[in-house]
């Protein structure tokens, strides 16, 4: 029996679990997949072109502002970028205490992305507040994690969104020692609960979804790489940040207004998840025991281990901020003096969701005379779509166009997208022969 031509579109005009705006484009001709398309919608926001010709002491806080979850980061990568330019060393009391401002972040946008936008998928909830309704503890959990993570970004920031705290040569003011010893003792009650956490995401059941794909994340030889190191990729390469454009490149998909980025013309993974892949190794002996008690083997070829990934690092951003805070003392100056340079500044961290590449060109006066943001989402985005064409045919393509849509939204969900800084995603057209 001959089928004609059938078309089928789902509309999702709001997605509240997802950050940005954008659009699924499938179409199963004859049982297979003809086209799958993600496109994105990012209005333009000018944020390269907002900081040419504004001094190298005002990009801290306006980068900040790129996005709400994730703000340190921002600052951190450009903070390093023009810090290195301009031949700063920091004192190490500044460079300890950046790591801990960026763990408060990590402890955050993880906690955030587990318990209200992901782990519901993996439970059958439409949302937060349905999950609560059956793990009412581990969300309460989450929540408070969540918070400790906010409490440490406004130690140092003054703020926990868009904090005001980073300036080139280090920060404007140091916490009070009363301050801190307030938070180690908070950072000390909640390692049990992010333990508890990893065993609970762990025992998650997810699909069963082995992929090959590249992990791309920073590395360091004396720890688990944050805010220093390398950028390592999967295949063994060891890449300078100023080397990014050598190994990667961005590109334009005409159904698409978010640049694409490939690693040697092929999508690649950044993110929670090719971190742990690459940098497992350095985590505390504590942490590994936990892992082989989880029976997590890494690295790990299943995407949707990114969920139990992230509750990892929660519990070793713990451990860092902790042991950074051990012995903390006030600093006679939290910040080094600074003298702007011309050049070109480079910096790359890892940022919650993955790899941050910063490039600015800077004059005399240390102001910015071009800039350049590559973001974690846009080198994840053909990454997303191979998943997803992989992830379907391993999901079925005869399954019932609701579950094909729910499903296709699980995997994007599963990266922790973060598109424009909005609150919806995904409409879905499917069109079938």
């Amino acid at each position: 029996m001959t089928e004609s031509l059938r078309s089928v579109s789902i509309h999702v005009p709001v997605l509240a679990r997802v950050e940005g705006e954008g659009a699924l484009d499938l179409r199963i001709d004859n049982g297979e997949i003809a086209e799958l398309r993600l496109r994105i919608f990012e209005p333009p926001r000018f944020f390269e072109k907002f900081l040419e010709g504004h001094l190298y002491s005002e990009i801290p806080d306006m980068v900040a502002r790129i996005c709400g979850i994730c703000p340190v980061a921002y600052q951190a990568t450009a903070a390093q970028a023009l810090e290195k330019l301009f031949g700063v060393e920091l004192d190490p009391w500044a460079r300890d205490m950046r790591r801990v401002f960026y763990c408060g972040e990590w402890i955050q946008s993880h906690s955030l992305h587990i318990h209200l936008l992901a782990a519901p998928d993996f439970f059958g909830c439409s949302n937060a507040i349905e999950l609560a309704r059956i793990a009412p503890e581990e969300v309460r959990r989450g929540l408070r994690i969540q918070a400790l993570g906010n409490e440490l970004m406004d130690l140092f920031g003054a703020r926990s969104v868009h904090p005001v705290g980073v300036r080139i040569g280090g920060f404007h003011a140091a916490p009070a020692l009363s301050r801190i010893k307030e938070m180690r003792d908070k950072l000390r009650a909640a390692l049990p609960e992010a333990e508890a956490l990893v065993r609970w995401a762990a025992r998650i059941p997810v699909p069963q979804d082995d992929q090959g794909f590249v992990s791309v994340a920073m590395r360091h030889p004396d720890g688990y790489a944050i805010e220093q190191g390398r950028i390592g990729v999967s295949d063994g390469a060891r890449i300078e940040a100023e080397a990014f454009d050598d190994h990667f490149a961005e590109h334009h998909e005409p159904f698409s207004t978010a640049l694409f980025c490939t690693y040697h013309k092929r999508p690649y993974l950044v993110g929670p998840l090719a971190r742990l892949n690459l940098n497992h190794a350095q985590l505390p002996e504590a942490i590994k025991a936990l892992l082989a008690e989880t029976g997590l083997e890494l690295p790990s070829r299943n995407l949707f281990h990114s969920l139990a990934a992230r509750a990892v690092e929660i519990l070793l951003a713990l451990h860092e901020a902790l042991r950074l805070l051990e012995n903390y003392r006030p600093p006679d100056s939290p910040w080094v003096p600074v003298t702007p340079r011309a050049g070109v500044a480079i910096g790359c961290t890892e940022a919650p969701r993955g790899l941050l590449w910063h490039r600015y060109e800077m004059d005399d006066d240390g102001r910015v005379v071009s800039a350049r943001i590559v973001p974690p989402t846009s080198q994840n985005q053909g990454r997303i779509e191979e998943d997803l064409r992989l992830s379907l045919l391993n999901f079925g393509l005869d399954q019932p166009d609701d579950a094909l849509r729910l499903h296709c939204e699980k995997v994007i969900r599963n990266y922790d997208p973060c598109i424009s800084c909005a609150t919806h995603f995904l409409r879905m057209r499917v069109a079938r022969t």
